[in-house]
């Protein structure tokens, strides 16, 4: 018995050392390392903007655990890239470990001021090495670094960030927002560099805001740009030849060029257009991932009218692509697409034309309370009267992926004049529930004249916001050919003259891609 509790202890104590001495027992990597990918491409990023996190796995297929003696950036510490291998950060490693048919990730960003490279546009390269000599392997790093105008706030003495006055709230308090005003040098934007805009660009009384076509307009988190009173925005785009690259349109956007970020809502602002703001035109503007596209307010009996938009398409917007309150807007040949809400929302009254336009939501991110057109009197939220309103739509489409895609809501207490002529609406009432409204009343000619009732809009991708029509759209051939005079030619420059269609695009057989 004596003999076996003195045995015991023995063999634990051997086990246990064993065991350790396993642990710590590695043959050096001899050059076999394998690599999920030869080159990790970080996708382009701005300058001094820092890129997502990207991975790199590294695999010991052998039945050995190894050590690799030497992990490291090329560039050593001077390399504008950052590593994160296996929770530890830094650009240099010594004696990695890596057990037998295991693996392990590298985590990868960047940041790079292009200031120390006399480049518009250039790749940044650098690689990781495992081991030096005859045994060294290396994957290879490749970034795109972007050279841009950056617009921002000044920084106060106090560090915190130069502010906009909005206004002042009920209890006397300042309601301020991290912005700054244009200066006279900075109000015509070019083609030349993109634009990184970070708080709200404003533009002073009495000055306008030009921007040029083939512009690119790119806006940090809770950015955008403010036209306060008697400012004026004018969008320069033109027809472009590329329906992909876009050569001539101007585009507003995030910050963020990596393609996973390419439709994700709400990644910025909006552009507003402020009570008091004047003489706005907009032609040839893609604006994408705002949270409100455009707010367009105050102003409805301006004439012209505040805001005239043009060969324009506003989408992915994380609430409504325009928003406008007791405002004035004309609009032709544009598309407001995909939001969180509504893809249009005429709020509070105010005065509206729009002509050969596509108004479809199928937002597919979550829930969607609102309907693709919201056309109202009065803030419905709050219950305050608005003004008197007045909207005509001709051979426009009103669609979507609920059944209800148009909404009418009257106070009674201001006029609400409105016309649908040779649209396309959607609108099933399955429950009945509007059938004594006479708002709904798609039989009477004072509000409606040939307006073709959910029938089929056949658009070629509602996910991807494209609204071209397929060749069993109900659109085709269905437009009111006096209008498309005034509108002769689509959103992509197709002619509309000869049996037009309704909606921003005409049909092409043949010729959809």
């Amino acid at each position: 018995m004596r003999q076996s509790l003195f045995i015991i202890p023995i063999l634990l104590i051997t086990l246990l050392w064993c065991s350790c001495r396993k642990d710590f027992q590695y043959d050096t990597s001899s050059g076999n390392l394998e690599f999920s990918k030869d080159t990790v491409y970080l996708d382009t990023v701005f300058t001094n903007i820092g890129s997502s996190t990207y991975s790199l796995k590294v695999y010991n297929r052998s039945n050995s655990d190894i050590q690799i003696p030497s992990l490291r950036l090329a560039q050593g510490n001077n390399s504008s890239y950052r590593l994160n291998v296996d929770g530890v950060a830094g650009k240099e490693f010594e004696n990695v470990p890596l057990m037998a048919k295991d693996s392990l990730f590298i985590f990868i960003e960047t940041t790079f001021d292009i200031s120390a490279l006399n480049q518009n546009e250039f790749l940044y390269t650098d690689a990781i090495l495992f081991d030096e000599g005859p045994k060294q392997q290396e994957v290879q790093l490749v970034t795109l670094i972007k050279d841009a105008i950056f617009l921002y706030p000044a920084e106060n003495a106090d560090g915190t960030k130069e502010t906009l006055l909005l206004g002042i709230d009920e209890e006397g308090n300042e309601i301020r927002i991290e912005g700054f005003l244009l200066t006279d040098e900075q109000l015509s934007f070019s083609n030349e560099k993109p634009y990184v805009i970070y708080g709200y660009a404003a533009v002073a009384s009495e000055k306008t805001l030009n921007i040029a076509a083939g512009s690119r307009v790119h806006f940090h988190k809770d950015s955008g740009i403010l036209m306060g009173e008697g400012a004026s925005l004018n969008v320069n785009g033109t027809l472009s030849m590329d329906t992909l690259l876009l050569e001539n349109e101007v585009i507003f956007e995030g910050d963020r060029l990596e393609p996973e970020f390419s439709e994700v809502p709400g990644q910025w602002g909006t552009i507003w257009l402020a009570p008091g703001s004047t003489n706005n035109t907009i032609n040839h503007l893609t604006i994408r991932n705002a949270s409100v596209g455009l707010l367009v307010e105050g102003n409805s009996g301006l004439n012209p009218p505040k805001l005239s938009i043009s060969n324009s398409q506003i989408y992915n917007s994380l609430s409504i692509n325009i928003w406008s309150r007791s405002s004035s807007i004309n609009g032709e040949n544009l598309v407001l697409g995909n939001a969180g809400n509504g893809s249009l929302v005429c709020e509070n009254g105010g005065v509206y034309s729009f002509l050969h336009s596509t108004i479809a939501n199928y937002w597919s991110n979550g829930f969607r309370l609102g309907a693709a057109l919201q056309i109202s009197n009065y803030n419905e939220a709050t219950g305050v009267s608005g003004q008197d309103l007045s909207a005509s739509f001709i051979n426009c489409i009103v669609d979507g992926n609920t059944f209800l895609e148009l909404s009418l809501v009257s106070d009674d207490a201001n006029s609400f004049d409105f016309s649908f002529t040779n649209c396309l609406i959607k609108f099933k009432d399955t429950n009945n529930q509007f059938d004594t409204n006479p708002l709904y009343d798609f039989t009477n000619t004072t509000y409606y004249n040939n307006i073709f009732l959910n029938e089929n809009t056949d658009f070629l991708n509602t996910a991807k916001n494209d609204f071209r029509l397929g060749n069993s759209s109900s659109a085709i051939g269905k437009a009111d050919p006096g209008t498309a005079f005034l509108v002769p030619i689509d959103i992509l420059g197709t002619d509309r003259t000869s049996e037009p269609d309704i909606g921003a695009f005409e049909f092409i057989a043949g010729g959809q891609n």
